[in-house]
């Protein structure tokens, strides 16, 4: 599949228009224990409260919280029975995230139009209202136990969904610049890469961005293979990444083994201040890997002229790259679970429409010492 390149909301010559994606809904996470989850991205990450369900709104099998910030909205649900859905996913896998859920105008079609393609159905599509209308939702499975989920919900106006009140908190630290979602990276076993992308080609007319080999992305010890599928306007992107041979046990390996599966690796959250961001989010607790001081001695040599000072950057431990298009500024967080599995990545783009591709060397030798740490490599 030929690499096509945009600019703003170009469409992708190769994206098909059959399943018109707004933007990122919703993200879901399985989580052990929502409440405290909940309060760990509202004082780390300076999420809002938005709403709630529960044994209170007559939910008697789970519990969920809604947080966002701008157009990032987390929705973490926790088990209230034994047995069922849930807690088999977190006994499998940890706390990790179940639900990828896409804003569409219309979530029929775009259940029958992915399903006909070969996508299997999670659930069919269903109208659920409320004093606030109605929202029809629909969803397919993905990789591993992965589903993305349709939302239409042009005929509600309600806290998020139907079933939900609104969370009132006395407890609400600001926000720290945090805007929207710019790209989640799926991890797959060996040699499933292909069959995913093939997958967002196919069944929902995405594009293939970028693709990076083991001759891109490797250390002296590991290697991983990632192809980025994107949806026609560019504003949903899927890095997809498989292990690749190498000495030792690469980050992709890591994550399979104690995931036990495939599933989302990061979430990656934009901001227009990554210095202010990070540096906030450092003040509240949020360990981020780090390079070494010398690769801010040739990184200006490799990247040319950026707005921002060099000093703040390297204190912060903030990575450079560019490409046609611009700059990127980006970094990336520890796992914030105690599972070596999901990370968050921040990322300031000035122009770059890519992924860092000059930083993975210096990335992957960071994540090769913590896997050192961990004795997982």
């Amino acid at each position: 599949m030929e690499n096509v390149t945009y600019s703003g909301e170009k469409i992708f010559d190769e994206a098909k228009d059959f399943l018109p994606i707004n933007g990122t809904d919703y993200v879901e996470l399985f989580v052990g224990n929502a409440k405290q989850s909940a309060h760990f991205y509202k004082t780390a990450f300076g999420f809002q409260s938005v709403a709630y369900a529960g044994l209170e709104t007559g939910m008697k099998d789970r519990v969920s919280y809604v947080l966002q910030q701008d157009k990032i909205r987390l929705v973490l649900t926790s088990p209230l029975e034994e047995g069922g859905e849930i807690n088999a996913h977190i006994n499998k896998h940890g706390d990790g995230v179940k639900v990828i859920a896409l804003w569409v105008d219309d979530a029929t079609k775009a259940w029958e139009e992915t399903t006909k393609r070969g996508a299997e159905s999670y659930f069919e599509p269903l109208i659920e209202e409320d004093a606030h209308g109605k929202v029809v939702r629909s969803g397919i499975h993905t990789y591993g136990e992965t589903v993305h989920i349709f939302v239409e919900r042009k005929a509600y106006n309600g806290a998020f969904l139907p079933g939900y009140q609104p969370w009132k908190s006395d407890y609400n630290p600001s926000e720290i610049g945090l805007r929207y979602i710019d790209h989640m990276v799926g991890n797959v076993g060996w040699g499933e890469m292909n069959k995913w992308c093939e997958f967002y080609a196919k069944v929902m007319g995405f594009a293939q961005l970028v693709s990076f080999d083991d001759k891109d992305i490797s250390t002296e010890y590991t290697a991983l293979m990632s192809k980025v599928m994107s949806n026609g306007t560019g504003r949903i992107k899927f890095p997809i990444n498989e292990p690749a041979d190498g000495r030792k046990k690469s980050q992709i390996e890591e994550y399979i083994d104690f995931y036990n599966g495939a599933g989302v690796q990061h979430i990656a959250v934009a901001t227009n201040n990554i210095i202010e961001t990070v540096a906030e989010l450092r003040a509240r607790g949020v360990e981020f890997l780090r390079v070494p001081d010398t690769y801010y001695e040739t990184v200006l040599d490799r990247v040319g002229e950026i707005d921002e000072d060099l000093e703040p950057l390297k204190q912060l431990n903030i990575l450079i790259d560019r490409d046609d298009e611009g700059y990127l500024l980006q970094i990336f967080t520890k796992p914030v679970l105690d599972r070596p599995t999901m990370f968050f990545e921040i990322i300031q783009r000035k122009g770059a429409q890519s992924f860092g591709k000059g930083n993975f060397k210096a990335l992957f030798e960071a994540i090769e010492r913590e896997q050192e740490l961990r004795n997982t490599l």
